[in-house]
């Protein structure tokens, strides 16, 4: 039974993205478009983006990411908060990590977004609060890169694409899922904080 919710996790969201990859009713209404809020108050779209898909690699990577690092974090919170925490958190972090994007984009009629990663950055920052000296090997770099090393990269990078613009990809979402997996857990477990901290100090 371990790992259970994380596996559970990752099976509905795959086959609720290939089933909208065939569907394009279905993926009109998922996806997160800012005017079905407004005006259908259809706020369940906060959440159910985050089981649909651009395409199989954008699957892929996210729900290859949540394996990994979803069950270790699913273990820290069943022994904290029960063995429905790790679901707790992670859909609450899909709503949290689009909130500011939302809101950003409440009248725009031509704002579409949709992806795990939210909720997947929430999950990967949470895990390198417990193991930020874990190497972490990103394709195709071909040796592996200490967790707190990749965090940094991470948000620097998802900051400077967020100001650029243009990608098609939801930076603004990333940056605001790993802050929350993060506060989430150091509010959970404040001991976390200082225990990051020693690690750090004592690699």
């Amino acid at each position: 039974m371990e790992s259970i919710v994380t596996l559970t996790i990752i099976g509905v969201t795959v086959f609720v993205s290939w089933r909208a990859f065939n569907d394009q009713a279905l993926m009109a209404r998922l996806i997160l478009w800012p005017p079905a809020i407004a005006r259908q108050r259809q706020y369940e779209r906060l959440l159910t983006h985050g089981f649909i898909h651009a395409d199989w690699m954008h699957l892929l990577f996210n729900m290859i990411t949540l394996f990994f690092f979803g069950r270790v974090m699913e273990a820290f919170f069943s022994q904290r908060i029960g063995p429905f925490g790790f679901l707790a958190f992670y859909l609450s972090a899909i709503v949290v990590a689009i909130l500011p994007t939302w809101l950003r984009h409440q009248q725009d009629p031509h704002y579409r977004s949709l992806g795990a990663s939210g909720g997947v950055a929430a999950v990967l920052f949470a895990f390198v609060l417990l193991a930020p000296w874990e190497r972490l090997y990103i394709v195709p770099i071909p040796i592996g890169i200490p967790a707190f090393v990749f965090a940094g990269f991470y948000i620097g990078y998802s900051i400077w694409m967020d100001r650029q613009g243009g990608d098609n990809v939801n930076h603004s979402a990333h940056l605001w899922g790993a802050a929350y997996g993060m506060l989430f857990t150091v509010l959970l477990e404040p001991r976390v904080a200082a225990a990051f901290l020693q690690q750090l100090l004592n690699p």
